[in-house]
């Protein structure tokens, strides 16, 4: 068991903590993190952390502005309890999307987290599959951007024929990742020529590339509405695609994205548990869940014994 480690979650994924803590063979630290009745946030740590390197792991999922001030909340109390160190654990970065300015008089919200962190006391961030990698560059305290492609790969290897299978980007921004996946399977690739016509709606066009008879892997970054995905889908089948499966990071699955899933030609769904699905995996049975705990663990206890952690980055 490392010495001098402790490992602290608000309410937003106390499963995925517990599992990270027992591969650490460590037990999730003692706070009390609750709500008042007119809604603010208290937080009270119930154990000495003075001295101790300090992992806060927390999602800002849905709700996401309320696991935000968790995350918030429960860093500052850990600063002032003179914690030496403390790395926020984000397997889920939200406002992640709202990286640049797409149009006038817009906010930076990936920014403005960034800011809220390192305000609070945070002086390391951990997360995984960051919607684009340059925030990183929004920080001025080390981040560390796993990778969630170990633990798919491991999975659709031990699953599926690689001989007949392609890996299909489902926008032009999504070329990057499809291709490095491709390479590891050494398979191809095709990309969804897909133009966006409104905030969280798109519309599939083209598919380029050669996917007729072959076993059609949608790979994305995450999974929001469903709306790309399932468009993607459509485009696939009108091509030939004879299975069609989709992997993704972060399974966000808002609004009625598991039943777009459900009636979509979609046969199986690989998501990560970056995320706490709930009620949505009892939903469908088309949805596969896969833990990245061991890798978070293992990310966490090679920043607590200052090792190198880039052999993590695959």
């Amino acid at each position: 068991m490392p010495e001098g480690i402790k490992l602290f979650t608000g309410n937003a994924h106390r499963m995925l903590a517990k599992e990270v803590a027992q591969y650490l063979t460590i037990s999730v630290g003692n706070a009390t993190v609750a709500t008042f009745s007119d809604g603010e946030i208290m937080v009270h740590i119930n154990e000495n952390v003075r001295g101790t390197d300090i992992f806060v792991l927390q999602p800002t999922c849905m709700p996401v502005n309320h696991n935000l001030m968790e995350l918030l909340i429960m860093i500052d109390a850990l600063k002032r309890a003179s914690a030496s160190r403390i790395t926020a654990v984000m397997p889920y970065y939200g406002y992640a999307r709202q990286d640049r300015k797409v149009q006038p008089r817009v906010p930076i919200s990936a920014k403005l987290i960034a800011d809220l962190l390192t305000a609070a006391g945070a002086n390391r961030v951990l997360t995984v599959d960051l919607h684009a990698a340059q925030i990183q560059g929004f920080f001025n305290i080390p981040v560390d951007n796993l990778y969630a492609s170990p633990v798919l790969l491991d999975y659709v290897r031990k699953t599926y024929n690689l001989s007949d299978l392609v890996i299909v980007s489902p926008d032009a921004g999504g070329v990057e990742r499809a291709r490095a996946f491709a390479k590891k399977l050494q398979c191809s690739i095709a990309i969804i020529d897909k133009r966006r016509i409104a905030m969280n709606v798109s519309e599939a066009m083209n598919v380029i590339g050669e996917v007729e008879q072959k076993s059609a892997l949608i790979l994305d970054d995450m999974i929001d509405t469903g709306g790309t995905i399932t468009q993607a889908v459509t485009a696939l089948k009108d091509k030939g695609a004879k299975q069609i499966i989709a992997a993704c990071t972060h399974a966000v699955l808002s609004g009625s994205a598991v039943e777009k899933v459900n009636n979509s030609a979609i046969e199986n769904l690989i998501v990560t548990d970056t995320i706490p699905l709930n009620s949505k995996k009892d939903q469908s049975s088309k949805v596969t869940v896969l833990s990245i705990a061991p890798l978070l663990g293992e990310a966490i206890r090679r920043i607590h014994e200052e090792s190198s952690i880039s052999s993590l980055f695959v």
